[in-house]
């Protein structure tokens, strides 16, 4: 019997199948197929899927049964996967035990689990975790084609952002002058520097420089990316009027660094500015903030205003898409 499936080209696969899985339309009983540069996921509801996509009926290999951390617990835990590792968010040490061991005899392709021991604390965002199953906290990620390396005990890493950082990757043309103000292990930077853009990216902790290094050599973009391992506002006179596009993804406290962006902007410039805000009023105060800083050296326009994801009750992950145009003397 013939199976409707979503046909994209290769390179387009993973942005298809996040978009897919969002929508829970996946049918998992069925393999995800490669073929001539075609990648197929089998879908349940073919009406249900976007116009943007090509449906086609083809043969499909039915996938063998595999056991999951629920099929084992009775109820579905809630974790996060980060390469072949498996992040918990457990206050019950008891409770976190128990799904460690599931998932460890659950089919799942998994080598760590930690479980989260604080919060994200201090200049470098890093946290502790209680490592439950595995040697150390190292990991690689695999995120829209690209391989990105990190220690979760040393560096801040946040899987759920990936279709964010694609939106901003898409955007990007191969002439640019990308700077990224707190760049961590390069999960802007390196995708970005893979459309052909020159990069930067500073970073103020000295292990996630390393690692953006190491990714730059990974996917084959250390060509095209700079490191710098110091507080953006000490290197920012160093780039004046520098920068085709600025990434400010540090949503606390982005607005003590507008005057540095100002200064790295070139007189044609897009920031894409992260900010946590009351969901009253997301978008106004990080705007303010922007033309506080940017004007009347430069005309500002927001192009674009964007929930990023729900932070904590009634509070705001955004995202502010800003050109900025330098006024003539």
């Amino acid at each position: 019997m013939d199976v409707p499936f979503v046909r994209v080209a290769r390179e387009c696969g993973e942005r298809a199948r996040r978009e897919l899985a969002d929508a829970d339309l996946i049918d998992d009983d069925y393999e995800i197929d490669v073929e001539d540069e075609r990648l197929y996921v089998p879908v349940v509801d073919p009406d249900a899927v976007g116009d943007d996509l090509e449906v086609v009926f083809r043969a499909g290999n039915e996938r063998d049964t595999q056991t999951t951390p629920a099929d084992l617990l009775g109820f579905d835990p809630s974790y996060e996967r980060l390469g072949r590792a498996v992040l918990l968010d457990e206050d019950d040490k008891e409770r976190a035990r128990t799904i460690a061991d599931a998932v460890l005899e659950s089919d799942l392709p998994v080598d760590t689990i930690v479980n989260k021991a604080s919060k994200v604390k201090g200049e470098t965002r890093i946290r502790d975790w209680d490592v439950l199953a595995g040697d150390d906290t190292e990991v690689v990620h695999r995120e829209y084609g690209r391989e990105f390396a990190l220690d979760l005990a040393t560096v801040y890493f946040s899987p759920r952002l990936a279709t964010e950082r694609h939106r901003v990757t898409e955007q990007v043309e191969a002439d640019e002058r990308a700077f990224d103000m707190f760049a961590g292990v390069g999960p802007f930077v390196i995708p970005v520097a893979g459309r052909g853009a020159e990069c930067v990216g500073v970073d103020v902790n000295a292990d996630a420089i390393e690692y953006l290094r190491d990714n730059a050599r990974r996917n084959d973009v250390d060509d095209r990316v700079t490191a710098v391992c110091d507080d953006v506002r000490q290197v920012a006179a160093e780039y004046d009027g520098w920068a085709d596009r600025i990434v400010m993804n540090l949503p606390h406290s982005a607005d003590e660094f507008l005057d540095a962006a100002v200064t790295i902007a070139g007189d044609d410039c897009v920031i894409h500015y992260y900010d946590i805000q009351h969901e009253d009023d997301p978008f106004g105060p990080g705007e303010r903030a922007i033309r506080a800083a940017a004007e009347p050296t430069y005309d500002v326009r927001v192009e674009n205003r964007r929930t990023v994801r729900s932070y904590a009750p009634h509070e705001l992950n955004v995202c502010l898409d800003v050109r900025l145009e330098r006024v003539g003397e």
